[in-house]
């Protein structure tokens, strides 16, 4: 468009100035200069959205995240502008990530830590006997702990790609009851329901997948009522094993089933129990389910209740 645009002008110049009679030296400083003109308010215009890359990229060093660039052309300084928009989209959104990473884990970290705390020093002082009542206490407010550094750390080696899985045919069976056997502690009744032939195989990571039963057990368990059941069953879905975790409980809402694989995300339920968990458990279960190419995914129980449903591709 730029050099349409000065030969134009040029061509225009030397018509108009020929038909005049002018020299054709004056011609030439003439049609030049009018052309450098031209070509200098085009290019402007047209490198306009770089010249605001510029101010967003200094103000995004700066922590400023909001800045966009106007992008209304169609050539390739548009598409430049609205890939920078894209970009800074994406990073406002990490940095809102980050942010609210931090919070959570401040005070994830900050409520076990308080009662720690507060038990230690009614000891110092007297107020509290050092029974067991009060070590069992503490030992609990340790071991949450201990589970959300747990947590926060395969979190973020999954993440990162850091965490290569072990793949191998194994038995789904074997793995639900080890899963079940460490859930029983919890003393609630679990009870594994196999479908189809208990010779279920699955193509993956037998640890990974022990951790995604286990976490959704714990969350089965956590939020069923006192005495209630909490199933789990396995069976064959055409090419893909289905794992299926159901409690009794309350069930979650149709709006929030999108968003309880969200890190650090508890529902109004949970949020408002003492017992609730860190929030990262289901965040995990996604991540290892997505590595194996597989699906999880939340669904109302019927009478009640909620069923986290997980699909693994077959080894069968």
């Amino acid at each position: 468009m730029v050099i349409v645009a000065a030969v134009g002008v040029t061509v225009l110049v030397h018509t108009l100035g020929l038909k005049a009679g002018l020299l054709l030296l004056f011609l030439g400083l003439a049609s030049g200069a009018l052309a450098l003109v031209m070509v200098q308010l085009l290019a402007r215009g047209m490198t306009s959205p770089l010249r605001e890359m510029v101010g967003a990229a200094s103000a995004m060093a700066g922590g400023d995240y909001s800045r966009r660039v106007t992008a209304t052309s169609r050539d390739e300084v548009g598409d430049l502008a609205r890939a920078f928009n894209a970009m800074a989209s994406e990073l406002a959104q990490v940095d809102r990530m980050r942010k609210d990473l931090v919070a959570n884990v401040s005070h994830e970290l900050r409520t076990p830590i308080s009662a720690l705390q507060a038990v230690l020093e009614n000891l110092i002082d007297g107020v509290e006997p050092p029974d067991s009542a009060t070590f069992r206490t503490m030992l609990n407010q340790v071991q949450r702990l201990g589970r959300l550094v747990e947590q926060l750390l395969d979190l973020s080696r999954l993440e990162s790609g850091a965490v290569p899985l072990q793949r191998r045919r194994f038995q789904v069976h074997g793995v639900l009851e080890q899963a079940v056997g460490e859930s029983r502690l919890h003393g609630h009744a679990v009870k594994i329901e196999i479908a189809a032939d208990p010779a279920l195989f699955v193509d993956g990571d037998p640890e990974r997948i022990h951790q995604v039963v286990a976490n959704l057990l714990e969350n089965a368990i956590r939020h069923s009522p006192e005495n209630g059941g909490v199933k789990v069953k396995a069976f064959d879905n055409r090419n893909h094993v289905t794992i299926e975790v159901s409690d009794e409980g309350t069930g979650i809402p149709e709006s929030e089933r999108s968003r309880v694989f969200e890190r650090f995300y508890r529902s109004d339920a949970a949020r408002s129990s003492t017992q609730g968990g860190t929030g990262l458990g289901l965040s995990i279960a996604k991540w290892i389910v997505d590595l194996h190419g597989g699906e999880i995914r939340a669904e109302n129980a019927q009478p009640s209740g909620c069923r986290m449903v997980v699909e693994l591709p077959s080894a069968s």
